[in-house]
């Protein structure tokens, strides 16, 4: 089973260091999508959508 993500494989962070800009996630939350409830994933993927 594969996890839907928004990485973009450009995985460098904005100058403030706060988001990808490949992706727009958190550190936080790229180091833990893996493990996430699939409801916190998907709040993420709607928020990145927007």
């Amino acid at each position: 089973m594969t996890i839907p993500t928004p990485c973009t494989q450009i995985c460098t962070l904005d100058p403030k260091g706060k988001l990808c800009v490949g992706c727009g996630r958190t550190l936080d939350e790229i180091a833990r999508w893996a493990t996430m409830a699939a409801v916190e994933r998907d709040a993420i993927m709607a928020r990145l959508k927007r």
